[in-house]
């Protein structure tokens, strides 16, 4: 029931980890595709490359006006900016519930050593700070969206074959872990239409043999004979069986048994027996 609320609800729904890790991974990769980062609605028009690797030297900064002239320097500021504009009061009773403003995602500094980047990052709007050892998912596609703008350290950037592994080396802080290879490594328009045709790679398509119309086997007799309209019948064969055509009336009827001789043939023949002599 969704009221009072119990303590043994199910709060929380297990995930396998090995998806844990595959989702942090994908995250990861998305956060260094700029047209990601973009479509997220990122403000990083303005720095120099994606991913945003700074000095290790950034792990000593302990004030917030020396965070906020880095952030300029590189050109990172814009998005900072961005949150500070979305700051609006929450609609709803939430503003009631410790929830009273909701605002947008700024950039996400990761670092490898806390000398005191902490406390310089902590006070800005949207800013947010995370260890390369403890990456969250929340952090890295906040509401399920990839492309999260992440601005990294030298040491953490360093850290990620160490702690993810390769596509040829197992991870050392992961016992036995080794993400999967992608199937698709890249995609361009052009190499799809000057390769080798998809169809290439599939096995060869099996023909289903046909047969003729005239082979099938009609249960009706006169189906079979409106099939064969120019074909003879047998001598023997039954009145229900006579070839009835199709521009006569349908109770026209050819009352011989004999073979049907089209009368075309029968003046050549004649012709024939002419010319010989024979008459």
């Amino acid at each position: 029931m969704f009221a009072p609320t119990k303590i043994w609800r199910k709060w929380h729904v297990k995930v396998n980890q090995n998806q844990r890790r595959f989702a942090a991974v994908s995250a990861l990769a998305a956060s260094a595709l700029p047209s990601l980062v973009l479509a997220r609605g990122h403000r990083i028009e303005n720095i120099d490359e994606v991913p945003l690797v700074v000095s290790s030297d950034v792990e000593k900064i302990k004030k917030t006006k020396e965070a906020v002239a880095l952030l300029k320097a590189l050109g990172a500021h814009r998005d900072v900016v961005k949150v500070i504009k979305s700051r609006t009061l929450r609609p709803g009773k939430g503003k009631m519930r410790n929830r009273r403003y909701k605002q947008r995602r700024g950039p996400l500094i990761v670092y490898g050593n806390d000398e005191g980047i902490s406390r310089a990052f902590r006070n800005l709007p949207g800013v947010e700070i995370s260890n390369v050892r403890r990456l969250n998912l929340l952090q890295l596609a906040p509401g399920g969206h990839l492309g999260r703008f992440i601005i990294w350290t030298e040491n953490a950037f360093t850290l990620l074959d160490e702690i993810y592994g390769t596509f040829d080396k197992v991870a050392v802080h992961k016992r036995d872990y080794m993400y999967v290879d992608g199937l698709l490594v890249s995609f361009t328009s052009n190499v799809a239409l000057t390769d080798l045709p998809p169809l290439a790679f599939l096995p060869p398509k099996l023909l289903t043999p046909t047969l003729p119309a005239s082979s099938i086997l009609m249960k009706s007799d006169l189906s079979s004979a409106r099939l064969r309209v120019y074909r003879a019948l047998p001598a023997a064969a039954p009145r229900r069986r006579i070839l009835l055509s199709t521009s006569r009336p349908s109770t026209v009827s050819i009352p011989t048994r004999r073979p049907i001789v089209p009368m075309r043939l029968v003046c050549v023949l004649f012709q024939g027996l002419i010319l010989q002599g024979d008459l």
